[in-house]
Parts: structure tokens; sequence; C-alpha cells
């Protein structure tokens, strides 16, 4: 299976499965002397880890990052890093009855017609635990952007789960860390709570929308055409398990909009920087980053695997019908925040540092 990396100058390869003995990635490109520890990627790491919530799967992995190069004396070397996540808690039992079936919205089948084999146990690189590895990676990516470019901050949350939207007038970034939702909005998140309960009692799953925001991105990352930084922040996060689709700035909505409407006006700033009306745009404008905090927003589809009989057929082409057991997700879109932001990070340090070896610092003045 080819095509598990990512990246241009920053450059991350996941490896692993769900129920292998472990998972991680090989991360290449990270400028030297960068201060790094394993305790810095494992508090994102913790953020992402199953099991921290009633409306997560229940499989209990401690997630324990090591580093096992690319350091020396707590800085980064400038050579490959290995990030490596032990897999300690899975039931592979709990797959024995799909191993001749393919589970309907999953890649099952999608796996056995490409490659003529697939692991049924949770799905190998199909499954969401390949996401751990990339938090880790993006870790990396963090710390490093702090070091070229400190005030850079990602944050992400959830503005959907299912029908049920944020009332973006009751936004408050405070809130985010309040509830297992990463709900902005204080009222959403128990509204979300109740429906989340009896989804999860039912055995049923839901789907979801995620954004993420990045404050403080200097102006001029990215390049016209194939090099934009939009296209990598699509491809990012559509490479993400369940994501559906992907939207930069008003996205979609855009479509609704007149030019009138969606032009964000300039106006020159009293620090002597060119500030915005608004930011339809999302931060960004010609594929190149325009000062303007970006904003990502992503589809996370339902869950395949759920406790609902669900008709199917086995590898000899027999119909059948598949109940599958086991721990999961009713709603995958709440663990995909952690791991949107880890990819944003990823992007950026990327595009620093292709931005740094082509231009340096901008060229353009204005004034």
């Amino acid at each position: 299976m080819s095509m598990n990396s990512f990246g241009h100058l920053f450059r991350v390869t996941t490896w692993g499965e769900s129920h292998g003995p472990a998972l991680g990635a090989t991360v290449d490109g990270c400028p030297p002397g960068v201060a790094l520890t394993a305790d810095m990627l494992q508090h994102w790491l913790d953020l992402r880890k199953p099991g921290t919530s009633k409306y997560t799967t229940q499989r209990r992995e401690p997630d324990q990052v090591k580093i096992l190069s690319g350091m020396f004396e707590g800085q980064t070397t400038g050579t490959p890093i290995q990030l490596m996540i032990e897999n300690t808690d899975q039931r592979s039992k709990d797959y024995g009855d799909i191993a001749e079936k393919f589970r309907p919205g999953h890649a099952d089948i999608t796996y056995w017609q490409k490659y003529g084999i697939r692991d049924y146990r949770g799905g190998g690189r199909s499954s969401a635990r390949e996401t751990a590895a990339r938090v880790a990676a993006g870790g990396v990516a963090r710390e490093a952007i702090k070091t070229l470019v400190p005030g850079v901050e990602i944050t992400g949350y959830m503005t959907q789960i299912g029908p049920h939207k944020i009332d973006r007038s009751r936004f408050d970034w405070d809130q985010i860390d309040q509830n297992p939702f990463w709900c902005p909005d204080a009222t959403a998140a128990a509204d979300w709570a109740d429906y989340m309960d009896a989804l999860r009692k039912s055995g049923n799953s839901v789907g979801a929308v995620v954004e993420i925001v990045a404050k403080g991105v200097p102006a001029g990352l990215g390049a016209p055409v194939y090099g934009k930084i939009d296209t990598d922040l699509a491809a990012a996060m559509m490479s993400i398990n369940a994501v559906k689709g992907v939207e930069i700035g008003e996205g979609m909505n855009a479509a609704c909009l007149t030019g009138e409407e969606n032009a964000d006006e300039i106006f020159m700033g009293n620090d002597g920087q060119p500030v915005y009306s608004s930011n339809h745009a999302g931060g960004i404008l010609g594929g190149i980053s325009t000062g303007q905090d970006l904003v990502v927003r992503f589809a996370v589809k339902p869950t395949s695997s759920i406790l609902k009989t669900r008709q199917t057929i086995t590898k000899s082409g027999e119909a059948a019908e598949i109940i599958t057991k086991g721990r999961h997700d009713p709603c995958v879109g709440i663990r995909a925040v952690p791991v949107g932001e880890a990819m944003m990070a990823c992007v950026i340090l990327d595009h620093l540092l292709l931005h740094r070896g082509q231009i340096g610092e901008n060229r353009g003045k204005i004034g």
C-alpha cells in the first residue's frame, strides 16, 4: 500500500494498524533546534485518545507516545523523528463475525476489491485509530511553528452534530474546553448531550461538522495554481478518516452571495498593515494567506460500525445481514477536532518552510 505520506518540506509518513502492536509516524524535515519532549506531544494525544467521555468509543488506550529518533539533549536535530504509539487494548475477537462480510459504509469492500486482502480487525489502516499518529506529528509541527512564528494559535471546535447546529450569536471561545463536544455554544452543548444520549443507547451513529481556525498566520504563505495553501489544507482535511466534505471560509455558502457581499473590503490599519471588513475568503486569496484567520470546515460522516442490522454481501457474493459488535464512536466527529488541528499545523509549518526557502521575507511592501 503506497501513498502514506503527506507534505512537501515538512513530510509525515504514518504507519501501523488499528489492531497491530503499534502505530506511529516518521516526521521528516522538522527544522533543527526545536525544543521538544514526549510530554509536549502527549498533551495533544490526550485530547484525542478514546474513552475520554461516554460519547466516544470505550476502547481504553493510553496513547503514550515515544520519540525514538531525531532528538539530542531535548532538541530536534533536523533528522527524521520517529514517533511510536503502542496499542494495548485491542479486542480482535469482536470482529470475528465480519471476517467474511463487508460493513456497509466502510472501506471493507473497496480494500478487498483493490488489494485482495484486508485486515478486518477494526479496519486496519482505514480505522480512525490511524489519526493518533497524525496528532503526534501535529504536535511536532506546533512546536516548530512556535520557534518560527510565535503567536500562531490553532483552535478547533464542532459547529454541528447531525441536524443540530450552534447559534453563532452565542459563540464563546471559552466554552470549547468546557464540554465533551468542543462546542463554543453552551446551550447547544447541553442539547447535544441529550441528543447523543438517546442516539448512543439506540446503537446508532451520526455525523458532524468541525471548524478549525488558525490565528496569527502571516500573509504570503502559499503559491498560485498548484501550490495553494487552501489546496493543501483541503487535501489534508479530506484525508482524515470519514471526512466527506471540506470548505474554506464561506465555502459552499459563497454560491449564495453576490460579489458585493462576498468581497472582503480592504483598509489601512493604525499599525500600517491592511485590515479587512470581513473574512469570507477564510484568510486566503489566490492560494496565498492574507494574514487574516485561516478558516477551514469539514464534514464527518456517521460512524459506519453500528449496532443496527444492515444488509450486505460476503466475499463469496452471498447475501447476508450484519451487526458490527465492538466499541465504536457514536459520533467520530468529536475526536476529529484535535486531528483537524494537527493537520492544520502540519500544513502551516510546511508552507512556512516553503515560503522561507523561496522568498525569505515578504517582498511586497504596502504604504
